[in-house]
C-alpha cells in the first residue's frame, strides 16, 4: 500500500489485447532453435489456467496487495493518515467558523431559505432589510408568501441542520454543515487517491493538498450550495470507483464458476459473457448523484459523465477477461441494469428532495397544475405538473442569467484563478477591531493556493497527454471528472459564472496533481537514487504548498491584517 502507482495496469497498453488474445495458449517454451517455437508472450496462459478465479481476477485488476494480509501497521495507516489528513482540513474549517458575524456575499439566499425550511418546509419571502435583522439573530423579517427560486432543496436543507443543531441565530451553526462536509471530503478523497494509486503515502498528499488548499477552505466556510455539490458528486465517484472493482470480481468468479472439468470455458459463454447482478454500489451512487442534482442542476453533468465512465470501464472488462462480443455484451448483460441502478434512482431520489414542497399548500407554484388546464398531459398528477412548471421558468432563469457583476469570470480563467470571488471585506481604522496600525483589513477571498492550481492545471493538460499515450484509466477517470465540473460552462460564456463554482472539480485536479507527483516519486522498483530524487521533489513541492497556505491563510478566514499586508496578496491586479 505504501507504493507510488506502479503496474502495468490492467486498463493501459501494456494489457493483453481485446477478444481474449490474452487466454490462448501456454507454457513457457525452451530456447528456440529451428525445430521448436518462439517463447510466448508473458501475457499469454495455458487455457487449462485461463479462466481460473485468480487468473481473471488477476488481468482484471492486476497484481494487488490483500488488506486482510498487510501488516497490521499497514492497516491503521490506511485509516490514520486520511483521517489526519482530514484533522488538520478540520482545524483550518472550523477555528473561528463563526468569522465574519454576518451574512457572506450568498449567504443572504441560502441560509435565510434554510431557516424558512425549518419554519415551514419551503422558501418563504422575505421583507426588505431583513438581512440586518438577520444578523442581529431578529427573524421576524419572514413572510408567509411562498418564494420563487431557482436552485433545488437539499443544499439548504444541509444548511438548516447546522442551524437546527446550534440555532439560526448562530453564524456558526449557519456554516457547520458546509465545515463538516468539507472536512469529510478531505477523508473521502485520501481514501479514493489510495485506492487509484494503490499508495497510502499519495492519498495522505491528495488529504493534504485539499485540506490546506484556499478555495477548498473558503467554501467549506461559507454557506453556499457549491461545497455540497463537490461533496456529493465525489461520494458518486467513489461509489462508481468501488464498483469497477466489485464488478470484476463478480465477473472472474462468474467465469471461473462456467469453467469445465478440464478448466476451459465453453466458446458459447464467453460470447457476450455472464450477467453479473444487482451491483450495489451503484445504487449508493445513484442516491449520491441524485443528492448532486438536488443541490444543484450542475449535477447533471456528473451524472452522464460518470455514467458513461462506468460502461467504458464494464466494457473494458469484458475485453481484458476474453470475452468475444465485450460491446454487445456490456449492453446487453451489464448496460441496462446499471442504467436502472444509477438513473431512475438518482431521479427518485432528486423528486424526494422536494418532499418539502410537495407537503405545503402554498409553496411557489404548488397549486399551478390545478390553476391551469392539464390538456394532454392530463393523467399527471397536478403536484408533479406544477414541479414540471416550475422547472421549466427556472431553467429559463439559468440559461437566460446574463446580468453584470464585478466579479464575474470566464470559465477559461478559471485555470489561472483569473477571478476570484470576494466574498467578504471590511477595512478598519487604528483601534477598530483589534487593528494597530493606520488601516487594516478583513477579507474572505476564494483564491485557492496558487501553486496547488497553477500546478493542477498544469498535471490537467499533462494528463490529456498520458491518457492519449497509455490510456491509463486513472488518468481517464480524473479528466472525466474534471470535465463534468469544468466544460459545461464553456458553453454558456454570456451567463453570469464564479470562480467559486470551481470547486465541483476541485478533488479531480487534485487527484491529477497526486498522480503526477506519484510519477515523479518513481516506482517501488526503481533504483534508490532515483526514488530519493523524486521524495525530494515531491517534498519540496508539499513544504511550499504548506508555507503558501500559512501565508494566504489570512484572508481565507477573515483575519484582521494591516492593509499593506493584504495587497501584498493580491498577486494579479484582477485579483482585487
Amino acid at each position: 500500500m505504501d507504493t507510488a502507482p506502479a503496474a502495468p495496469d490492467p486498463d493501459s497498453h501494456d494489457a493483453p489485447p481485446p477478444g481474449g488474445a490474452g487466454v490462448v495458449a501456454t507454457a513457457e517454451a525452451p530456447k528456440h532453435s529451428k525445430h521448436t517455437a518462439l517463447p510466448a508472450p508473458h501475457w499469454l496462459l495455458d487455457p487449462a489456467a485461463a479462466f481460473t478465479k485468480a487468473a481473471v481476477a488477476g488481468r482484471l485488476l492486476g497484481q494487488r496487495f490483500s488488506f486482510n494480509t498487510t501488516p497490521p501497521s499497514m492497516r491503521l495507516w490506511f485509516w490514520l493518515a486520511p483521517a489526519l489528513t482530514a484533522l488538520i482540513g478540520g482545524v483550518l474549517r472550523f477555528v473561528r467558523l463563526g468569522q465574519p458575524p454576518s451574512l457572506v456575499f450568498d449567504e443572504t439566499y441560502y441560509v435565510k431559505d434554510a431557516y424558512s425550511y425549518l419554519q415551514s418546509g419551503y422558501e418563504r419571502n422575505w421583507a426588505e432589510k431583513a438581512n440586518d435583522l438577520f444578523n442581529q439573530g431578529i427573524f421576524t423579517g419572514l413572510e408567509k408568501t411562498g418564494e420563487y427560486v431557482v436552485h433545488p432543496p437539499v443544499g439548504k436543507w444541509m444548511i438548516a441542520f447546522g442551524m437546527w443543531l446550534f440555532g439560526p441565530e448562530s453564524t456558526f451553526g449557519w456554516r457547520f454543515s458546509a465545515a463538516l462536509v468539507g472536512t469529510i471530503s478531505i477523508f473521502v478523497l485520501a481514501l479514493i487517491a489510495q485506492k487509484m494509486f494503490r499508495s497510502t503515502i499519495l492519498g495522505a498528499t491528495a488529504g493534504l493538498l485539499f485540506a490546506i488548499d484556499g478555495h477548498a477552505i473558503v467554501q467549506s466556510r461559507t454557506s453556499l450550495l457549491d461545497i455540497f455539490v463537490m461533496f456529493f458528486a465525489l461520494l458518486g465517484f467513489g461509489a462508481l470507483l468501488m464498483d469497477r472493482d466489485d464488478g470484476r470480481r463478480r465477473l472472474a468468479a462468474k467465469l471461473a464458476s462456467l469453467t469445465g472439468a478440464d478448466g476451459r470455458v465453453a466458446a458459447k459463454a464467453l460470447l457476450y459473457g455472464p450477467w453479473l447482478g444487482i451491483r450495489w454500489w451503484r445504487l449508493a451512487a445513484g442516491v449520491a448523484l441524485g443528492l448532486c442534482i438536488g443541490t444543484k442542476w450542475s449535477g447533471l453533468f456528473f451524472l452522464a459523465a460518470f455514467g458513461l465512465m462506468s460502461v467504458v470501464w464494464d466494457m473494458n472488462a469484458r475485453r481484458i477477461a476474453g470475452i468475444k462480443y465485450w460491446v454487445v455484451g456490456m449492453v446487453w448483460k451489464d448496460g441496462i441494469l446499471a442504467f436502472v441502478s444509477v438513473v431512475p434512482v438518482a431521479a427518485i431520489t432528486y423528486v424526494a428532495s422536494w418532499t418539502g414542497w410537495f407537503m405545503s399548500k402554498d409553496a411557489y407554484d404548488r397549486n399551478w397544475g390545478a390553476e391551469n388546464p392539464a390538456g394532454p398531459w392530463g393523467w399527471v398528477p397536478e403536484s408533479l405538473r406544477s414541479l414540471w412548471h416550475y422547472h421549466s421558468t427556472a431553467y429559463s432563469f439559468h440559461t437566460g442569467l446574463g446580468s453584470d457583476h464585478p466579479y464575474k469570470a470566464n470559465a477559461w480563467s478559471w485555470f489561472v484563478m483569473g477571478r476570484p470571488t470576494s466574498f467578504y471585506i471590511k477595512n478598519f481604522e487604528n483601534g477598530e477591531g483589534g487593528c494597530t496600525v493606520d488601516k487594516c483589513t478583513a477579507a474572505v477571498t476564494s483564491l485557492g493556493n496558487p501553486l496547488i492550481w497553477w500546478g493542477g492545471s498544469l498535471a490537467i493538460l499533462f494528463l490529456v497527454g498520458v491518457w492519449i499515450a497509455k490510456r491509463d484509466w486513472r488518468a481517464g477517470a480524473i479528466l472525466v471528472g474534471f470535465s463534468a465540473g469544468f466544460l459545461p460552462w464553456l458553453f454558456y460564456p454570456q451567463r453570469t459564472i464564479f470562480f467559486f463554482y470551481a470547486i465541483a472539480y476541485e478533488p479531480f485536479m487534485i487527484l491529477a496533481v497526486v498522480l503526477v507527483l506519484g510519477m515523479v516519486l518513481g516506482k517501488v522498483g526503481d533504483r534508490p537514487a532515483r526514488r530519493q530524487q523524486g521524495a525530494i521533489f515531491v517534498g519540496m513541492f508539499l513544504v511550499l504548498a504548506v508555507a503558501l497556505s500559512a501565508f494566504f491563510y489570512p484572508i481565507w478566514a477573515a483575519e484582521i491584517i494591516p492593509a499593506d499586508l493584504w495587497r501584498r496578496h493580491m498577486w494579479l491586479p484582477s485579483w482585487i
